[in-house]
């Protein structure tokens, strides 16, 4: 299993770089071409959710993300480290999260789970993660 790693500051301009990158990794890995732009839209709406969180609650930790290259498939895991609200809308500081806020993220994800059929969001105290895979054909396979 190869990954490749990617740590950027939470600042919009950077989601470009790490939407390239994952389209670039993942053309690597034998994802079908038809799907790239899938993972570049993905990608970019993951990245920007964790940018927004990150800023919004004034998180200075880089934006974390994984490119992990299995044998038959090939994920993408975004990772925040912003306290994530429950049900009721406080998160766990204690924080109140707006309407405006919590609205945008659950947008977030739904154009995030329209493009990808294999979505993962896990959220806890000290952040979340978007797991995001998609089917991938090795080039030493493909080639045979």
């Amino acid at each position: 299993m190869a990954t490749v790693e990617l740590r950027f500051s939470a600042l919009p301009e950077h989601v470009r770089t790490a939407r390239l990158v994952a389209a670039a990794v993942a053309r690597r890995a034998g994802v079908d071409e038809a799907v790239l732009d899938e993972v570049r839209l993905a990608v970019g709406e993951a990245c920007s959710r964790a940018v927004g969180l990150h800023r919004s609650h004034e998180i200075t930790s880089p934006v974390k993300v994984a490119l992990i290259e299995d044998e038959k498939q090939f994920s993408i895991e975004v990772g925040d480290e912003a306290p994530h609200a429950s049900a009721g809308g406080d998160t766990p500081g204690g924080a109140q999260e707006s309407d405006v806020e919590a609205e945008e993220d659950e947008m977030g994800l739904a154009v995030i789970s329209g493009l990808v059929d294999d979505v993962e969001v896990t959220t806890g105290r000290n952040g979340g993660l978007i797991r995001m895979t998609w089917p991938a054909t090795p080039p030493a396979a493909a080639a045979l």
